[in-house]
C-alpha cells in the first residue's frame, strides 16, 4: 500500500466533492485512487485524478443531522448523503472504526445493490487501506495498514454513501442452482425487460438462482466469496460485451465484501457471501448477453503489464476491474481486464 503520502492527499483533495454527479452518476475517483495507490502506480494518482476533475461536483449540502435516534427515517434517502456522511465522520471520530464497521454492516448489507453497488465497492476499497499493508486484497490479510485521518474519512464517505443510497432487493421467485458459482451464474435468467438504467432494471429482476445459501460456516462463506469473485471475473471475459460498464460490477461488488470480510466479526462471513451472491447474479440478469464469445488471447502478458494498460486506458471501471483481476491472479482474469479495454471507450 502506498506509503508516499500521496493516496491521502488525494482523498482529501475528494472529500471536498460529493459521491455523486448530475444528482445519480457515481463519483468513482476515490476507488480508482485507491487501486493505483494499492498497485504500487501513486506517482500517478494525482495526474489520473486532474483528467478525472470534470467528473467531480462539490460536496453537496445538509438537510438534517442525523443521530442513533433519527437514522432509520433517514435510510435511503439520497438527498440526504451529505447528512449521512457527517454521522459517519463522527462515529468514526469517536468510536473504533471496525466497530462502527460492525454495528452498520449488517444494516447496510440488505441494500447492496443501492447505488448500483458502487457504495458497498466504496467501502471495499476503504476498508483495503486501513487493514493491509500490501494492497494484495486476497480478504485473508491481518495487518493494521495505516490508520490516517483522511482513510478513516474516506470510510465514513463510503458508509454514509452506502445509507443514503441504500436500496433492498427483493426476489420473488428462488430457483435451483448447481453446485459451483460458475455453473449457477449460468443458470441466472435474463429480465425480459433489457431497457433503462439500473435503478429501472433491477425493479424487473423476479427470479434469481440459489446457490450457496445453506453455508453458515465462516472459513467456507470465505471460500465460497473467492470463488464467487474469480467466477464473475471469468465470465466477463466472455460476456462483458452484453454491458461493459454494468457488467464490471457483477465482479467487483463481491469483491468488495471479500476485502471487508477481515475487518468484520466472522459471525458476518456468512451473510456477507449471501449478500455478495444476490448483487453478482442481480447484475448479472440484468446485463448478460444471449451467447457468449471467446476470450481474447493475453499474449503473454504479466499482471504487471495488464495494470499498466488499464492505467493507460484510463477508464475509471477499467482500473477497478484490473484490480479485481490481480486480485484473482490468474490467464481467465487477466483476460477479463483486456476485455474490458477493449469494449471500453479510454478515457480522455
Amino acid at each position: 500500500m502506498d506509503a508516499t503520502g500521496t493516496l491521502d492527499e488525494a482523498l482529501e483533495r475528494l472529500h471536498r466533492c460529493g459521491p455523486e454527479r448530475l444528482g445519480r452518476l457515481t463519483n468513482h475517483a476515490p476507488m480508482a485512487v485507491e487501486a493505483l495507490a494499492a498497485r504500487g502506480r501513486a506517482q500517478s494518482v494525482h495526474r489520473w485524478l486532474d483528467l478525472y476533475a470534470d467528473k467531480l461536483e462539490d460536496f453537496p449540502a445538509g438537510v438534517e443531522r442525523i443521530t442513533a435516534a433519527n437514522w432509520r427515517a433517514a435510510l435511503g434517502d439520497s438527498g440526504r448523503a451529505a447528512d449521512w456522511i457527517g454521522f459517519f465522520e463522527r462515529e468514526v471520530a469517536e468510536r473504533p472504526w471496525r466497530e462502527v464497521l460492525a454495528e452498520w454492516w449488517p444494516r447496510l448489507l440488505p441494500g447492496i445493490c443501492g447505488g448500483s453497488t458502487h457504495p458497498v465497492i466504496r467501502v471495499g476499497h476503504a476498508v483495503r487501506t486501513l487493514v493491509s499493508g500490501t494492497g494484495t486484497g486476497t480478504g485473508t490479510g491481518t495487518g493494521t495498514g495505516a490508520v490516517t485521518e483522511p482513510r478513516l474519512a474516506e470510510l465514513a464517505h463510503g458508509l454514509g454513501y452506502w445509507a443514503a443510497r441504500h436500496r433492498p432487493v427483493t426476489v420473488p421467485v428462488s430457483l435451483s442452482g448447481a453446485e459451483s458459482a460458475s455453473a449457477t451464474l449460468a443458470l441466472v435468467p435474463r429480465i425480459t425487460v433489457q431497457d433503462g438504467g439500473f435503478p429501472v432494471r433491477i425493479g424487473h429482476v423476479e427470479a434469481l438462482p440459489r446457490w450457496a445459501a445453506g453455508t453458515c460456516e465462516p472459513a467456507e462463506a470465505h471460500r465460497q466469496l473467492v470463488e464467487l469473485v474469480r467466477a464473475a471475473t471469468h465470465r466477463y471475459a466472455t460476456h462483458g460485451h452484453g454491458e461493459e460498464t454494468m457488467l464490471v460490477h457483477a465482479a467487483t461488488a463481491p469483491n468488495a465484501v471479500l476485502r471487508t470480510l477481515p475487518a468484520l466479526p466472522q459471525a458476518l462471513w456468512a451473510s456477507s457471501l449471501h449478500a455478495a451472491w444476490t448483487a453478482a447474479a442481480a447484475v448479472t440478469a440484468m446485463y448478460a448477453p444471449v451467447t457468449a464469445v471467446p476470450p481474447v488471447p493475453l499474449g503473454g502478458l504479466s499482471a504487471e503489464e495488464v495494470f499498466d494498460r488499464a492505467l493507460a486506458h484510463g477508464d475509471e471501471h477499467v482500473i477497478k476491474l484490473a484490480d479485481t483481476a490481480l486480485d484473482v491472479g490468474d490467464e481467465p482474469a487477466l483476460a477479463a481486464a483486456v476485455r474490458a479495454m477493449e469494449l471500453t471507450p479510454p478515457a480522455g
